[in-house]
């Protein structure tokens, strides 16, 4: 793939501007240290370079396709986040990318051993930081583990997973709690990152909230949000992201 254009001045403007105004609600948070991942799907190179030009390093996509193609042609210290939904048979794509920092998506034991064998058979010496998806919301469609099942399944990552390192726990929530104050999904993660902490002694990030209610989520503690229309602006239907 060839190299990312360069952004429009024009673009690179506005891209800062939306960035800033991002990066100054998560600092402003003082309840605990978060990390931004600006969210790129369906988003040009240049869009990406120019929030890299402006200090942003982590970036998250949810198709392997593209973020195989985007990590082949952007800067190799850009940290990529893996956030759609993870097929047994894509692992061993996300394990070729040198520069994968995080899968957010394990969402059952079977997924975690696969993503393992695969990242240590692609010769990654590093371990991969990955994040179980919870489905708190319990909605029969969503992705994630059953919040009955986190317990065992962060135990088999822990004690079999020895090329991941469990970074912590993902929502996604439904769009119903999403319009909710406080927001039961992500109050169902705090319960279950302060249970494992309490059973087993692993203190976990909390991966939730998007460009809608992150503010929210920092308030409740996350750790990691995924934003990405507040920064890039309105996404692109897939056909026509194919098109440009």
């Amino acid at each position: 793939m060839e190299p990312a254009e360069t952004p429009s001045h024009e673009r690179s403007t506005e891209i800062a501007s939306n960035l800033g105004e991002v990066q100054a609600a998560v600092e402003h948070s003082q309840k605990v240290q978060s990390r931004l991942v600006a969210v790129s799907k369906y988003k040009p190179g240049s869009d990406i370079m120019a929030a890299y030009n402006l200090g942003q390093r982590h970036f998250g996509e949810n198709y392997v396709q593209e973020l195989c193609e985007k990590s082949a042609a952007l800067p190799a210290d850009i940290k990529w986040h893996f956030i759609g939904r993870l097929q047994s048979n894509k692992c061993k794509a996300l394990a070729g990318i040198p520069n994968l920092w995080a899968v957010e998506t394990i969402d059952s034991a079977a997924k975690a051993h696969k993503m393992n064998d695969a990242w240590r058979n692609a010769g990654n010496q590093n371990q991969l930081n990955v994040f179980v998806q919870v489905n708190t919301s319990e909605e029969q469609n969503k992705g994630g583990v059953e919040k009955s099942d986190v317990e065992s399944v962060v135990q088999e990552i822990i004690g079999s997973c020895a090329g991941l390192c469990l970074k912590g726990l993902m929502t996604i929530g439904s769009i119903e709690g999403s319009q909710k104050r406080p927001n039961p999904d992500f109050l169902a993660l705090v319960a279950l990152r302060d249970e494992l902490k309490h059973s087993i002694g692993v203190d976990l990030e909390l991966s939730m909230g998007m460009s809608d209610d992150f503010e929210h989520a920092l308030e409740l503690g996350a750790t990691n949000v995924r934003v990405g229309s507040k920064i890039f602006g309105a996404r692109p239907t897939k056909e026509n992201a194919q098109q440009n």
